[in-house]
């Protein structure tokens, strides 16, 4: 199973304290604790797939609806922030899984 995706933070005694969602490898503003690059890229893989299999099924769709579909499928694992699914979504787009639509750019359609 993958961890958690909250962070934690050291409080002024140096005792760790949980400290919400954190955005993931090489985050260190404010004394956080990155995610192993291990962990870090089971999740890639899990948002990257969860983005793929929504598509296939729906064919088009909003970015704000797909983003709310991949929290929707992926919260029992984690709770994955909107920077690093809009990374993956990019990543999915130069690789031609998924392309944007010509007359609006808000849409994204699935590659077959």
């Amino acid at each position: 199973p993958l961890v958690s995706m909250k962070e934690t933070q050291r409080d002024s005694s140096g005792n760790l304290t949980k400290n919400g969602i954190g955005s993931g490898v090489g985050d260190l503003d404010n004394g956080m604790v990155p995610v192993p690059a291990s962990v870090e890229e089971d999740r890639r893989h899990a948002v990257e797939a969860a983005i793929v299999r929504i598509m296939k099924a729906r064919k088009s769709l909003h970015h704000n609806d797909l983003i709310a579909e991949v929290s929707k499928q992926l919260s029992v694992r984690f709770v994955p922030p909107l920077q690093f699914v809009k990374k993956r979504i990019e990543s999915l787009i130069e690789r031609e899984y998924v392309e944007r639509s010509g007359n609006d750019r808000r849409l994204y359609m699935y590659v077959a």
